[in-house]
């Protein structure tokens, strides 16, 4: 839908101009700013039609239980429709509807958009164990930089849409011109 330059590869190949749902079968999820959920079906239709490109029934339904397991709040409310839900219950839901897809890498946009800090922390708390835990990768793209960097292996630091710099998170967290600049200390 978007004219692109370049080339993006993912595991590889070559994946720039290819169809969304050839990307998602690749095992690539987005978790979109504003929460990007179906609002007019329930929590639990909403993790069904992330699990769209999957045939293992038994798995879809371990996967639920585990996500339930993560977001305890999910659970109960799995009947209720998901436009009723809190701005971070909805952030909960989206990524817990990519997670459903078994993804290989998350790309995830501003998770903490919106949301209240205590939100933020719990979100920030359980995506770490989730890529400790499953091994899926995650591009983040964030404009909380201290929380980013908290969570990150790499880090890139872009500015007006080009990348200033790039790095280990760490060695970018302790520079102490990017602490002044733009970590408020």
């Amino acid at each position: 839908m978007l004219r692109t330059a370049g080339e993006i590869r993912f595991d590889g190949k070559r994946i720039s101009g290819r169809a969304t749902e050839d990307i998602v079968r690749l095992g690539i999820a987005h978790v979109p700013e504003g929460r990007g959920t179906f609002v007019r079906v329930t929590v639990e239709e909403n993790l069904q039609l992330g699990a769209m490109t999957r045939r293992d029934r038994a798995g879809i339904a371990a996967d639920i239980e585990r996500v339930y397991a993560h977001f305890p709040r999910l659970k109960e409310r799995r009947t209720q429709q998901a436009g009723t839900l809190s701005g971070g219950e909805q952030q909960m839901l989206a990524v817990c509807r990519a997670l459903m897809l078994r993804p290989r890498l998350m790309l995830l946009d501003e998770p903490s958009f919106g949301l209240a800090p205590l939100l933020v922390a719990e979100l920030f708390a359980i995506l770490r164990r989730l890529n400790e835990e499953t091994g899926v990768a995650m591009l983040i793209v964030e404009q909380n930089a201290a929380l980013a960097l908290e969570l990150a292996e790499h880090a890139y630091l872009l500015e007006t849409g080009r990348i200033v710099m790039d790095g280990p998170a760490a060695v970018i967290g302790a520079d102490e011109s990017i602490r002044r600049a733009y970590l408020g200390y």
